[in-house]
């Protein structure tokens, strides 16, 4: 999608939100400011930002499709549609971003304009990805999630239940330090359980390790946990 196909999308569905939607209003309106002096062939060659701007042009319009459901019992039926993973982003995780204060959003939108977001862990989710679908996981990722959910993928195995997993390999002296601010971010945005795993790239194992900790516990971590493995 190009620059000034982002832009033209993002000013129908401010249009469209208006009528119906106050919160992601304010949300794609902050948005707008944003880019909107910038030339449409910056944003086309920003990678990050234009990743960003597709995904959350594409969450608003599930989520206004989902709010002009005449009823309670057709959204759920919508929602029931969706993979666990998805579900929890639509129906908890992506409603919450918009209608709270997101405290990160200034730093990050920084930081993906002046091309400082590098990730790095993008080759180490995709295979984490083949992985957890092989084991009959599902898994989800969202840039809003990442930057300022401490998300770095949301997974769900046989039972149903999404769990939030940030990946990390800190040095041992700081995981501590990490740890606490990650559940503090966690707990801000309502998250009710996840797991933080600070692995080790020279460990053999270490993908094969990720993948049954996030489906276990996906299945088995009780709310209110945030589960630390270092």
């Amino acid at each position: 999608m190009q620059g000034k196909e982002v832009k033209q999308h993002l000013d129908l569905l401010t249009c469209e939100a208006q009528k119906i939607c106050p919160d992601l209003t304010n949300k794609l309106q902050e948005i707008n400011l944003w880019i909107k002096d910038k030339k449409n062939g910056l944003l086309t060659s920003k990678k990050f930002v234009s990743a960003f701007l597709i995904q959350l042009i594409q969450d608003s319009y599930v989520w206004l499709e989902l709010k002009k459901l005449s009823s309670s019992e057709a959204q759920k039926q919508a929602y029931e549609q969706m993979k666990a993973t998805e579900r929890y982003w639509y129906s908890i995780l992506f409603p919450q971003w918009l209608r709270s204060k997101d405290a990160k959003l200034y730093i990050w939108k920084k930081k993906l304009m002046a091309g400082e977001y590098e990730a790095n862990d993008e080759i180490l989710i995709q295979v984490l990805s083949q992985k957890i679908n092989q084991k009959g996981g599902v898994i989800f990722q969202r840039y809003i999630a990442d930057f300022s959910m401490a998300t770095d993928i949301i997974v769900s195995h046989s039972q149903n239940q999404s769990l939030c997993v940030q990946l990390t390999t800190v040095d041992d002296k700081y995981v501590s330090d990490k740890y606490k601010k990650w559940q503090e971010t966690l707990e801000f945005w309502e998250i009710n359980r996840g797991l933080f795993s600070n692995y080790n790239p020279a460990d053999k194992h270490y993908l094969d390790r990720i993948v049954n900790l996030a489906l276990y516990n996906s299945n088995n971590l009780s709310d209110g946990k945030y589960l630390k493995i270092a």
